[in-house]
């Protein structure tokens, strides 16, 4: 999305932050005007309507929440950014409350102002462009969302999801730690990196360590490290991602996969912020925000002695739940035209609208595979594209019995009953487990987390399993 031509308004009595906000603003590519008093923006003709208001709270005369008043009276639709020198969270509440974007404490970022900016712009494109959204096809423009324009990239505006980013924002200034859960392919990663960039730790390291994608043998040396020699291979020292992550934010990606043997270890690293490298006596100490997401229900695992209960409670301080796809489609044609976008660029292909009945068959499918299936499907779409309007192939849509169903086995569409002695048959021969290589999710071919949800819905006891 092109910025250029956007105009944002600043009022701020300091000249020099006045002076230094603007140009901030003007080195983005954006229009702006700026303002010394309440008194002064208000009562000077704007002929132009502006994306976005920075505005001080701080003001002589008619202080920012009052110009904020003011403007509500008269209906001007212009989202505003706060901007104060005291963190006054009464103050902050009647903002946000009265419909304030964003509220940034002095001395704040640049980028996180510029970020906040460029969403307010995004907004007000998207609020314009709903017309054109209810025509038959819908037609790429402006109001195509772009990464720099949302929240740390997220793309999305149902409640669902602002209410996790809502919580985001709650927990980003504390060091707390973060349990994401939520289905494979929900963004989970993403909400990780948005609780980084918003706390004190933006400037430091973000590192990432997915615990499923690594074997067993290594995972405690991708860890903590390990000295010349701990064991056979170990030619060099190696730095593990605690120590590179030190004063920054350590994300442990499928955490529910990390052995057992290696718990211990993780959790004394919550409790006492402290560890050794493999072959080293010499304690290190860390000082780590962890950041950890799985779409395992730990809470089964703890039953099942996979996962500790003392680790669970050390790593559920605060826990976020990302809402799968089916529960927000309103932000589905946003996400389409968004990706649809990405690959056009990426293809050097000019795709300018995507048809009614595409953007309809999407928006209804239940995807399965959340945000990752849909990015997919658009791609494919974009390889085979030639011209008129995008379609995608309603055949590339798998339905839930493709899914669950690897020949010979029952379809699970025939009946309740024949689905029920399909996922018994599966448990058994798993012995009651769902996830992993020998699960019962893997003989049935489905994600565990759409298994497990099957058993619950229809009530069956996985555990008794165990014993056949």
């Amino acid at each position: 999305m092109s910025d250029t031509g956007a105009l944002v308004y600043v009022v701020d009595d300091d000249l020099s932050a006045r002076e230094g906000i603007a140009g901030l603003i003007r080195s983005a590519g954006l229009k702006t005007k700026a303002f010394a008093s309440g008194q002064e923006f208000l009562s000077a003709p704007r002929p132009e309507v502006a994306s976005c208001l920075v505005l001080d709270v701080n003001l002589p005369g008619l202080s920012g929440l009052e110009v904020q008043e003011e403007l509500a009276k008269s209906g001007a639709q212009i989202p505003i950014i706060f901007l104060t020198g005291h963190g006054d969270i009464p103050m902050t509440v009647r903002a946000v409350k009265a419909g304030a974007v964003d509220f940034l404490t002095k001395p704040f970022d640049d980028e996180d102002l510029l970020r906040a900016v460029r969403q307010c712009i995004f907004g007000c494109r998207h609020w314009a462009g709903e017309i054109a959204e209810r025509t038959p096809a819908h037609r790429l423009g402006d109001e195509v969302p772009s990464e720099d324009a949302n929240f740390e990239g997220i793309i999305g505006r149902s409640p669902a999801l602002q209410e996790v980013l809502r919580l985001v924002e709650k927990v980003a200034a504390s060091d707390s730690t973060v349990l994401l859960l939520g289905e494979t392919g929900t963004g989970k990663d993403l909400i990780a990196h948005a609780v980084h960039n918003r706390s004190r730790r933006r400037q430091r390291a973000f590192v990432k360590l997915n615990c499923a994608a690594i074997p067993t043998g290594l995972l405690e040396s991708e860890l903590f490290g390990h000295e010349r020699g701990a064991f056979t291979g170990a030619l060099t020292q190696k730095l593990g991602r605690l120590e590179i992550a030190h004063e920054g934010t350590l994300f442990l990606d499928e955490i529910g996969d990390i052995p057992l043997e290696l718990q211990p270890k993780l959790l004394r690293v919550l409790q006492e912020r402290e560890y050794e490298r493999l072959g080293s006596t010499h304690t290190k100490k860390v000082d780590v925000r962890i950041v950890a997401a799985t779409h395992r229900p730990l809470e089964e695992m703890i039953v099942e002695n996979l996962f500790r209960l003392d680790l669970y409670y050390r790593l559920n301080v605060f826990p976020i739940t990302v809402p799968p796809l089916r529960e927000r489609r309103e932000d589905i044609p946003l996400l389409v035209r968004h990706f649809v976008q990405q690959f056009a660029r990426r293809m050097h292909k000019s795709i300018e609208a995507i048809s009614s009945k595409t953007m309809e068959a999407l928006t209804d499918y239940p995807w399965p595979g959340n945000v990752r299936e849909l990015q997919n499907i658009i791609e494919r779409a974009v390889v085979v594209y030639e011209k008129g309007e995008l379609s995608v192939n309603q055949d590339w849509l798998a339905s839930e019995s493709f899914l669950a169903e690897p020949a010979p086995q029952p379809s699970f569409r025939r009946s309740a009953t024949d689905e029920r002695e399909v996922i018994g048959a599966a448990l058994a021969r798993a012995h009651g487990r769902v996830s992993g290589p020998s699960g019962a999710a893997a003989k049935l071919g489905i994600p565990a987390s759409t298994l497990e949800s099957k058993i619950r819905a229809m009530k069956i006891n996985k555990y008794s399993f165990k014993a056949v």
